[in-house]
């Protein structure tokens, strides 16, 4: 009976979704046996009675007022919580038990917009912006199943897309426009928005299969035309852009059963090659140069007026996989795929990224390691602001600052020896 229910449950996934994603998937398959397919690893899933410890700061309420300025934005004042990007964001396989689990999207339990429960159940940047303002508009309610049809009340504002490249980023892009202008509820000039996007993983996953097409200046190319978008067209909006994570300490994530085999087919291009190949070395160099031209586009403030902003988070920048005290890899951080993050590796990427968010451009915390649990920090009471100014203003402001105070000083040391 138990092999019956795995069948006509597979037969079930199988008849429903398609795509290229699904495609890869369903090919790894047949290197598995029922058994195999069916093997749970509870160490992977949250236990439903699990709840953390309340989170408190001192001020959590709104500005007097509806903020004019995107630099007075305070957390409170978001009235409206989105997220763009790929299988992270979709949270692919986040609380799965076993290898059937990998197509369902938990969405509810994103790293960035997931809005089960609530905090105390799950660390999601949508929870922890829930407990300043409960009304949020976005946070994705439930799972959904890779490719099969959905609605905004299953996804919530987690417009993310399982499998999506850079190439295709214009499309959730669009569709987040669309969606703001008609939502019910939503008022599309007044209401302050935070969208959270991560995008470009599979591009690099993606590079030796076309190294024009996914390349870095593609990669740049495609995500500033979609940029672009929608800084002409949504009007109080602050973009998370959090920068990609440097990948190849993704190849250590091994297990001693056939699970990594989806990894192989999910990222071909960094598990396949032998360690010392030229293959390796230049895909190890093209994500660096994703890194790079991120940071250049960024910094400067070509994303920056009155009422939007594009921030580059880049905690993630230099994050070394969790490991344990013997020094192998913590594998209840990674779903039964090998690739993706448990609920366990959202969670850090929630509270990081909330972290950054209060942090000015030249101050902000990154993650050395999974392996040491991010502390939630709060606004501070002489900045309670969502932290938007581009480090090329930034970095601007202090210079003249120091001019001024050399300037005064020169002035007051003239002055005194004259009188």
């Amino acid at each position: 009976m138990k092999f019956l229910i795995l069948a006509i449950t597979t037969h079930v996934l199988l008849c429903c979704v398609n795509g290229d994603w699904w495609n890869e998937y369903e090919e790894a398959l047949k290197y598995y046996s029922q058994e195999e397919l069916s093997q749970e690893q509870p160490g992977k899933i949250r236990p439903q009675s699990f709840q953390h410890p309340p989170f408190q700061c001192p001020d959590m309420s709104p500005s007097p007022t509806i903020p004019t300025s995107v630099e007075r934005v305070k957390a409170a004042d978001i009235k409206v919580i989105a997220a763009l990007g790929d299988s992270l964001t979709t949270a692919i396989a986040a609380n799965a038990s076993n290898l059937l689990g990998v197509p369902f999207e938990y969405r509810h339990v994103s790293w960035s917009i997931g809005g089960h429960g609530t905090y105390h159940d799950v660390i999601t940047l949508a929870n922890i912006v829930k407990l300043f303002n409960p009304n949020v508009l976005g946070p994705a309610p439930v799972r959904t199943l890779h490719n099969y049809p959905t609605t905004l009340n299953e996804t919530g504002f987690n417009l993310a897309v399982t499998g999506h490249n850079t190439v295709n980023f214009s499309e959730q892009a669009r569709n987040l426009i669309d969606t703001f202008k008609t939502y019910p509820g939503l008022n599309f000039e007044e209401d302050w928005k935070l969208v959270t996007i991560l995008i470009g993983m599979n591009d690099i996953c993606d590079y030796c299969k076309d190294k024009t097409l996914f390349s870095p200046d593609s990669f740049i190319h495609y995500l500033t035309e979609s940029l672009e978008m929608m800084m002409n067209e949504v009007p109080r909006m602050i973009v998370n852009m959090v920068q990609i994570l440097t990948m190849k300490p993704l190849r250590e994530v091994k297990k001693p059963n056939l699970g990594c085999i989806l990894q192989k087919k999910f990222c071909s291009c960094l598990v396949l090659p032998d360690e010392n190949s030229t293959e390796l070395a230049e895909l190890v160099e093209a994500n660096l140069q994703f890194q790079r031209k991120l940071e250049e586009l960024l910094n400067s403030d070509r994303f920056f007026k009155e009422d939007f902003a594009v921030v580059l988070q880049p905690y993630l920048t230099h994050a070394n996989p969790p490991r344990l005290a013997d020094g192998t890899i913590d594998l209840s951080f990674f779903t039964p795929d090998c690739f993706h993050f448990t609920i366990k590796g959202h969670e850090e990427l929630a509270k990081g990224l909330w972290n950054n968010m209060f942090q000015p451009a030249d101050r902000k915390q990154m993650i050395n390691s999974f392996s040491d649990p991010v502390e939630l920090i709060c606004p501070s009471a002489e900045h309670p602001y969502i932290y938007t100014r581009p480090k090329a203003l930034s970095s601007a402001n202090s210079l003249q600052i120091t001019w001024t105070l050399m300037t005064l000083t020169g002035l007051l040391t003239v002055w005194m020896s004259v009188y």
